[in-house]
């Protein structure tokens, strides 16, 4: 094999021997599965890649046959703790005594990760539309309701008048949360905005709410300052760190971590920009729970007997205004939700 060649491939190559020991590994193969060429030569691959120990058997098949062999959507738990997929195929090469496996993976978070965010917007697309028509259908008796209180009020001695008043002001909070499910209605009002400096607003607040909780930060300073509704956006990512705080209500050492990264070349709703904002906040707490992932942005979705379930189709709403996409992992002891804003479009 042309080690020379392979080493300037775009592809994820590795080469083993015929006990499975790496051989080669280019640069890719490097970044893919987070291992380096120093510390992995002549190392068994699936030592350092456990995702890697359910195929060993048929590593070995391939090199006693002399047949490739091609593994679709394999999700590999890489030496960080993260998990990535790939389809991977295994080739042998006959090479002087023994012969040897070559391995191209091709990475396919990526394009997960787009069908999903696609599948995500059609489902809210659906969904806001449903909501629309209903709180249409709501708002309208509610208005009638309301109005005929007023008037009921003028014709009832004092004494009664209280009982109007009650109906007069749940009608009032029944339209303020028809209209919070219907998420901001006003148009953005961009301006330029410091990121880290509308973060520490948050942080500062929900140290107030919250002295117990350990308040960490991890920003890229050359993050440029961008053109966004400052005051949208201070509300979308205030009520995720607000989630997070109530997560670690039972948490023993309660951690919430606000942290900024610029993502090249990124994917967002099928267009692909340069360069993108990434902000992560991340804390300890119980996690979502496995029921609800699926639903978490869609209206009146809530793990808790409280909630109301607005809280994150308000997130979903002004991320998606500002052309980004909202996403999350989430376990018990560790969530992270990540916001991502184009910058082209802000600059």
């Amino acid at each position: 094999m042309n080690e020379n060649v392979l080493s300037n491939l775009y592809t994820a190559i590795v080469s083993l021997d015929h006990e499975l020991r790496i051989c080669f590994i280019n640069q890719p193969a490097e970044s893919l599965l987070e291992i380096s060429a120093n510390k992995s030569l002549g190392e068994p691959l699936a030592d350092l890649v456990c995702g890697f120990n359910a195929y060993v058997s048929v590593f070995y098949d391939a090199i006693q046959s002399g047949q490739p062999y091609t593994q679709r959507m394999a999700e590999l738990t890489l030496p960080s703790g993260s998990t990535t997929t790939v389809d991977f195929t295994i080739s042998p090469v006959r090479e002087d005594e023994w012969p040897r496996l070559l391995l191209e993976m091709h990475p396919l978070d990526r394009y997960l990760r787009i069908d999903r965010d696609a599948a995500l917007q059609a489902h809210q697309k659906i969904s806001h539309q449903m909501v629309r028509g209903l709180a249409h259908e709501i708002k309208n008796p509610l208005g009638g309701i309301r109005g005929s209180a007023q008037l009921l009020e003028k014709e009832l001695p004092r004494e009664l008048r209280e009982y109007t008043q009650v109906i007069i002001e749940e009608t009032d909070r029944l339209t303020k949360l028809v209209d919070q499910m219907l998420g901001p209605r006003r148009t953005l009002s961009p301006e330029l905005t410091n990121i880290h400096e509308l973060l520490e607003r948050v942080g500062k607040l929900v140290q107030l709410e919250n002295r117990v909780v350990e308040f960490q930060k991890d920003y890229d300073p050359s993050i440029p300052e961008l053109s966004i509704d400052s005051e949208l956006m201070y509300q979308a990512i205030l009520n995720i760190a607000r989630n997070g705080m109530q997560s670690m209500d039972n948490t023993s050492n309660p951690i919430l971590k606000f942290a900024t990264r610029i993502e090249r070349q990124f994917t967002i709703n099928g267009t692909r920009y340069r360069n993108v904002l990434r902000i992560d906040i991340s804390d300890n707490g119980s996690g979502v729970p496995e029921d609800l992932k699926q639903h978490l942005f869609y209206p009146m979705i809530s793990g808790r007997p409280d909630g109301t379930g607005l809280g994150l189709p308000l997130v979903n709403t002004v991320v998606h205004q500002h052309m980004g996409i909202v996403e999350f992992d989430s376990e018990p002891g560790n969530t992270t939700f990540r916001v991502y804003i184009p910058l082209e479009q802000t600059s």
